[in-house]
């Protein structure tokens, strides 16, 4: 989902983007802040829900094999295929994920309606009853990914109405973040079985 228009306040989990109305500035900390105008939640989510369906529907989109996502504004955002581990890592979540939590669903490259458009996330799982955002978001990180991207990426996630973001390094190295907090939790809350260092054949 999406912040309201008249909400100022952090993303949870990155203290260097602030989404609010005005101009901007400098945080007490003396850290740089980004200033981001927002429509309201119920309009982001339409205009991602309808331009998404447009994307659906794209036969010339269709051909594309990397990954697709769009920014608020519903312009498409490109990504070339993996390198063959990331598919493999993100099989292996999807398999331990099905595993240890099969009271939901486990889905892979499932699309969530943010703040700033759709993302991808690359393994997700969600209770049977569907709600706003997956509660287990997970992205599998890719060399060219920089770690203020996936801040960023993890504060949408966060702000949609995930409950646990998970990364996992190209060395199958995972961490656990729940909101509020930049730091890694020593496992996930929500499947603690879940290792801490997956293992490909």
């Amino acid at each position: 989902m999406v912040l309201a228009s008249s909400d100022t306040r952090r993303f949870r989990g990155l203290s260097s983007v602030r989404l609010t109305r005005g101009v901007s500035k400098r945080s007490p900390d003396n850290m740089a802040t980004l200033t981001i105008e927002l429509p309201p939640h119920e309009a982001q989510t339409v205009f991602n829900l309808s331009r998404w369906a447009e994307l659906l529907a794209d036969r010339e989109l269709a051909r594309f094999e990397g990954r697709i996502e769009t920014d608020r504004h519903g312009q498409i955002i490109m990504s070339l295929p993996p390198a063959p581990s990331h598919g493999s890592f993100q099989s292996e979540i999807a398999y331990l994920l099905r595993t240890y939590m099969p009271s939901g669903r486990t889905l892979t490259e499932c699309p969530i309606s943010t703040a700033d458009g759709v993302k991808a996330a690359d393994v997700a799982w969600a209770s049977p009853d569907l709600p706003r955002a997956p509660e287990i978001c997970v992205e599998v990180i890719s060399l060219s990914n920089t770690e203020a991207e996936m801040r960023e990426k993890m504060a949408l996630y966060f702000d949609a109405g995930a409950r646990e973001v998970w990364f996992c390094s190209t060395s199958g190295a995972m961490r656990f973040f729940g909101p509020g907090t930049a730091r890694a939790l020593n496992e996930s809350a929500l499947c603690p079985r879940f290792p801490l260092q997956l293992h490909l054949p």
